[in-house]
């Protein structure tokens, strides 16, 4: 069974920084498309950031509204993927989920609460 656990979340101000980290139980993460979604309060789940499959240098595809600010990795070795999220404001605070599509299946973790007040 896919197993996923987003760590990282909190409060923030507006303008700080966080980087939150998705720890999979996948045997060999670079097979599969790799993506990190949200869900305001209120709103649909939305996707942030994602990276195809397959190994070598995979180029992450982003959000038009954090381009330039958010930062999608993952490390095959460590089997895990992150979030660098920079400069972010009130209207982000959101549950953030890890995601990860095995054989046509969609796989989620719990999500992680980043809240960004003043």
């Amino acid at each position: 069974q896919v197993q996923l656990v987003e760590s990282g979340g909190g409060l923030v101000q507006p303008g700080d920084s966080l980087r939150l980290s998705c720890t999979t139980s996948l045997t060999f993460i670079s097979i599969y498309p790799l993506a990190w979604y949200r869900q305001a309060p209120g709103k649909e789940r939305e996707l942030v950031a994602s990276i195809p499959k397959g190994d070598g240098v995979k180029f992450p595809t982003y959000v038009d509204s954090v381009k330039g600010r958010f930062t999608m990795s993952k490390d095959n070795a460590k089997k895990m993927m992150f979030l660098e999220m920079n400069s972010l404001n009130p209207e982000e605070t959101a549950v953030y989920y890890c995601n990860a599509e095995v054989n046509g299946r969609q796989y989620w973790g719990p999500g992680t609460q980043v809240t960004v007040s003043s």
